[in-house]
């Protein structure tokens, strides 16, 4: 029989479940399992009204911890404008990179994903899992900066945004890593910009001269017909 036991953390505590979300602790209970009774954590996520229950000594395992301190949630704020390392072109590999990230859960791996997903969307649309991705953990950042700073969700969310996009300040990606991968490939929006311009340009110009061309011999056409009933 399992002996109760002080645990890591109190009923109504708040705490961040990296995979999950944030949530509240709203139960601590024992349960038998194969014969041996365990304590586990019932754990409120708000962000997907779920109730998660986890066995006790392997919270740790899985990421849980607690609410940031306040300094802690300003330097994670701050490392969303810092300059960062160069980004693969391959999303899979980009994908796995940040999850791993995600399941180490530090707020600062948080906001690595944010920064690192944010400004690759800046190049091209994020594929629909690392869209998914990145929403959960802008989301999960959000709130846990809210709780933090004691501050209002909205607030945190433009304090995130004038982080991530600096007024007037030079795009943050020291260079961008190009591989083949065709489901990937960077583009210039100006090249095909200029290209489709030129091309839309020609076309007005050829439509131009042919309704002049058309207009042309309708007035030929009709001189001809007058000229006729003159005589």
């Amino acid at each position: 029989m399992a002996t109760r036991k002080k645990t890591e953390y109190k009923v109504k505590q708040q705490i961040v479940y990296p995979s999950q979300g944030v949530g509240v602790i709203t139960e601590i209970f024992e349960k038998e399992f194969n014969g041996e009774k365990s304590l586990y954590y019932k754990i409120y996520i708000e962000v997907s009204d779920m109730v998660v229950m986890v066995p006790v000594n392997h919270a740790n395992d899985l990421g849980i911890r607690p609410i940031v301190e306040a300094k802690e949630a300003k330097k994670a704020l701050n490392l969303l404008s810092e300059d960062f390392e160069p980004i693969t072109s391959d999303w899979k590999l980009r994908y796995q990179m940040n999850l791993d990230l995600l399941k180490k859960g530090t707020i600062a791996d948080i906001a690595k994903i944010v920064r690192c997903l944010y400004n690759r969307s800046k190049i091209k649309e994020l594929p629909i899992q690392e869209r998914k991705l990145y929403d959960s953990a802008r989301k999960l950042l959000i709130d846990e900066i809210s709780i933090a700073l004691g501050k209002d969700e909205k607030e945190v969310e433009g304090m995130i945004h004038v982080k991530l996009e600096p007024p007037g300040a030079a795009p943050k990606i020291k260079r961008q890593i190009i591989q083949d991968d065709d489901d990937d490939d960077v583009f210039s929006m100006d090249d095909n910009d200029s290209k489709g311009r030129g091309d839309d340009d020609d076309d007005e110009d050829d439509d131009e001269d042919e309704e002049e061309s058309l207009e042309s011999r309708a007035e030929e056409e009709d001189f001809d017909e007058e000229d006729d009933d003159f005589n």
